[in-house]
């Protein structure tokens, strides 16, 4: 079984995606946000590349009929109804409800990985339901980082690799990893025992501070604390069943 980390959904251009099974990461915070609305009820979670995108979408479905969310630097967009901290996403707020998100790095990464076989959305909230749905699908895994501004991001990188080691604990010998996948397991055992001073250091964490969100960040480190995959079918995020 192959297993390969991507830093960035940039590192796409020059593979596809059929024939595997993708796992989208954007752990600060639009992939944990979406496992707690999926988990909180969320009939389903459609992502829009922008805000104009989200607008169209709100228009087309109706816009009584939907709960517009997203951000931009980490504070909810002006007009919008929620923001991305995964606290908002409580049962009252989308249990049945469609939900459109657009957020500045993780829809993105959501589209991106839409052509694969299987596409999951995966963070520490949901990370045991993930790893056994990947195995599930029965083919090569990549794990795709969402990344900040295009970048590597660490916070998601040391995500990535908890589901890599994860990974490789069920398949043993038969796992083979790329070069990232490797870096990402590496990074994760030298960060985990101090993994929430670590996040919180990062570019993402440090904006999530700035921005009053202090408190999201240990909720998105709560390991397995929903038993839910939520997956993309015809661009919309909704649970496995």
């Amino acid at each position: 079984m192959r297993v390969d980390v991507l830093f960035t959904p940039h590192e796409l251009a020059d593979r596809g995606l059929s024939g595997r099974a993708v796992a989208v990461i954007d752990l600060l915070r639009a992939t944990s946000t979406i496992v707690e609305a999926v988990a909180n009820g969320a009939r389903a979670v459609l992502p829009a590349a922008d805000m104009d995108d989200a607008m169209r979408l709100a228009q087309t479905l109706g816009r009584s009929e939907v709960i517009l969310c997203g951000e931009r630097r980490s504070r909810k967009i002006e007009g919008f109804d929620l923001g991305n901290s995964p606290s908002e996403f409580t049962s009252a707020a989308v249990a049945d409800k469609l939900v459109i998100m657009t957020t500045t790095n993780g829809t993105p990464a959501l589209l991106a990985g839409a052509s694969a076989d299987r596409c999951v959305v995966a963070a520490y909230l949901n990370l045991s339901a993930a790893v056994a749905d990947l195995l599930a699908a029965e083919k090569p895994i990549v794990l795709l980082c969402a990344g900040r501004g295009g970048r590597f991001s660490l916070d998601d990188v040391i995500c990535a690799g908890s589901i890599a080691r994860a990974l490789r604990q069920q398949l043993g010998a038969r796992v083979r990893m790329n070069d990232a996948a490797r870096a990402a397991m590496g990074l994760e055992r030298r960060y985990h025992p101090h993994l929430n001073a670590v996040i919180s250091r990062t570019g993402a964490g440090r904006q999530l501070l700035e921005a009053g969100f202090a408190d999201d960040i240990p909720m998105c480190l709560t390991r397995d604390r929903h038993d839910v995959v939520p997956v993309m079918v015809d661009r919309q995020v909704i649970r496995a069943v």
